[in-house]
């Protein structure tokens, strides 16, 4: 019995000594406006540099080490999305050894101003980012998609109870029921938010109402909490070995992860995948590691399989985008092997990319 309490305090003491490890401080340059997180893990620098590379390319895009203001594009809407992009905290959350969650808060201004919460979650040991669907066994993804659907429902069923339950309803109550009634809730792993905590993971969906109906939405998002022992029968052997302090890592989707290689076996590149979605779609921004200027792909991936298109420029003429390469390559363990072809002259050139 002495030494199972040994166990645990010394396992406990390496959770605390781990996490105390990594120490978050504010990107510079710093404003009221930028606000954002950079990493420090001096135990695992390769950790380290995955996971501010994928918070500054994903986020601000910026390759890192660039040169320049990292917040140029989001804070002058010259990046991909045309919208002003102000970050306005950060905030370490408390998590099992395995994880790091960060909490950023901001607001984008496009066609009008929003403010948004999002939540980021890095696996410590490798230093890539925790897809959703890596956490649960395929065969359990539809029964979790049905807990997160049923939990949206009771919560908005019981508020509907409640606001039809009012006497001489006003016209703005008549509003909520309207909208309530027809809010969306068939919400799955792929378009949830999520953060861990010590002993539970908080799922968020989006509210129900748009932004116009924003002010009489009284829910807004919906938060949904599960302790890790209710979801233990859906969890993959990753999620299983991530949360309770494992060192042993089982392999997950190239989604959201790093890889590094080559283009003819002498132009070192960088790739960084974003999510991939429920049809296989996918986008990716890659950099040549000599010049680090962000070159978008877009493309599919299906049994291992990819098949990307690189655009050159768009046609106002043709009111298309013009490619500059075609590539198709296959997923074979951690590595990415296939061809790079020039769309204009129509020559191959070898592409091998290899995990970070």
């Amino acid at each position: 019995m002495k030494r199972c309490t040994v166990f645990f305090l010394l396992l406990s003491c390496l959770s605390f000594s781990q996490q105390k490890n990594v120490k978050i401080s504010d990107l510079q340059p710093k404003s009221e406006d930028t606000v954002f997180p950079v990493v420090s893990y001096p135990q695992n620098p390769l950790a380290e540099q995955k996971i501010n590379a994928f918070l500054q390319v994903s986020e601000l895009e910026y390759i890192p080490d660039s040169g320049g203001n990292p917040f140029k594009k989001v804070s002058n809407a010259t990046n991909s999305y045309t919208n002003y992009i102000y970050f306005y905290s950060w905030k370490k959350l408390e998590t099992p050894q395995n994880i790091l969650s960060i909490n950023i808060e901001g607001e984008a201004s496009g066609a009008y101003p929003e403010e948004f919460s999002d939540w980021k979650n890095f696996d410590l040991r490798t230093g890539n980012y925790i897809n959703a669907e890596d956490l649960f066994q395929a065969s359990s993804a539809k029964a979790v998609n049905g807990l997160i659907q049923k939990g949206i429902k009771k919560r908005v069923n019981d508020f509907l109870v409640e606001l039809k339950s009012e006497k001489n309803t006003s016209e703005e109550v008549q509003e909520q029921i309207g909208m309530y009634e027809a809010c969306f809730i068939d919400y799955t792993l792929n378009d949830v938010k999520y953060f861990f905590a010590k002993d539970k993971i908080t799922f968020i969906a989006g509210r129900c109402s748009n932004h116009a109906m924003r002010a009489l939405d009284d829910l807004g998002s919906h938060e949904l909490e599960f302790t890790y022992k209710e979801l233990e029968k859906y969890w993959s052997p990753y999620a299983k070995k991530l949360i309770s302090g494992s060192e042993k890592v089982d392999g997950t989707s190239p989604a959201n992860k790093l890889f590094k290689g080559k283009i003819d076996g002498k132009y070192p590149i960088t790739v960084l995948f974003n999510g991939i979605n429920e049809d296989n779609s996918f986008s990716a921004t890659y950099w040549y590691d000599k010049n680090k200027q962000p070159i978008n792909w877009r493309g599919e991936f299906a049994h291992d399989h990819f098949s990307i298109t690189e655009d050159d420029y768009h046609s106002e003429e043709l009111k298309q985008w013009i490619p500059r390469a075609l590539i198709e390559a296959d997923l074979k363990g951690n590595k990415i092997i296939g061809t790079w072809q020039d769309y204009k002259t129509k020559k191959y050139l070898n592409l091998e990319l290899e995990e970070l």
